[in-house]
């Protein structure tokens, strides 16, 4: 069995391979990668309820919602500008005692995924939510989704709700689990 310490040297290994993020708010300008990336998903059947890819002029109201003070809409870059995927936080429920609420929402270029950068991002938005006087996350995710079920338990997010069979996706039906964590 291997020792701690090659534990350790394969760790540092695969950090240093690791591309520093870079996190910025989004502009408009990052619409349609933006909406290319959240499309590349749509196939899967795993991550959206949407079942044909949307339109970037149909996430412009959608991006609007979105604040650099409030609900912030990241992309985030690797060190060469690259950019890698974006993050966002949405209100939840729409009323004003669900403030320190937010939905987040993860997603990666498809060659990006599978790379622990959603650990990375998670815990950059779980350590950022007070900035933005968020109290408690949540997670919209299909039980089918057992890599996304899995990076957000990882970070102590706990089955809070479960919709089972509310959504179709080619005929078959899916049930949607709400991951919520406090983070202050």
């Amino acid at each position: 069995m291997p020792c701690y310490s090659t534990y350790m040297q394969i760790f540092a290994i695969i950090t240093e391979t690791m591309p520093e993020l870079l996190y910025r708010d989004a502009t408009l300008n990052d619409l349609p990668t933006i909406v290319a990336i959240y499309n590349s998903t749509v196939a899967s059947r795993m991550v959206t309820a949407d079942t044909e890819p949307v339109t970037v002029e149909s996430k412009i109201r959608w991006f609007d919602e979105h604040s650099a003070d409030k609900r912030p809409l990241w992309v985030i870059e690797d060190e060469n500008n690259k950019l890698l995927g974006w993050a966002s936080f949405q209100s939840f429920y729409g009323r004003p005692a669900y403030n320190a609420t937010v939905e987040i929402s993860i997603y990666l270029e498809p060659l990006q995924r599978g790379k622990g950068l959603g650990k990375k991002i998670l815990q950059h938005c779980i350590e950022a939510s007070p900035k933005y006087g968020v109290k408690t996350l949540l997670g919209f995710i299909f039980e089918h989704n057992e890599p996304s079920l899995k990076l957000f338990r990882h970070f102590g997010f706990e089955d809070w709700a479960t919709f089972p069979n509310v959504a179709i996706l080619d005929g078959v039906e899916r049930t949607l689990k709400i991951l919520g964590k406090r983070v202050s």
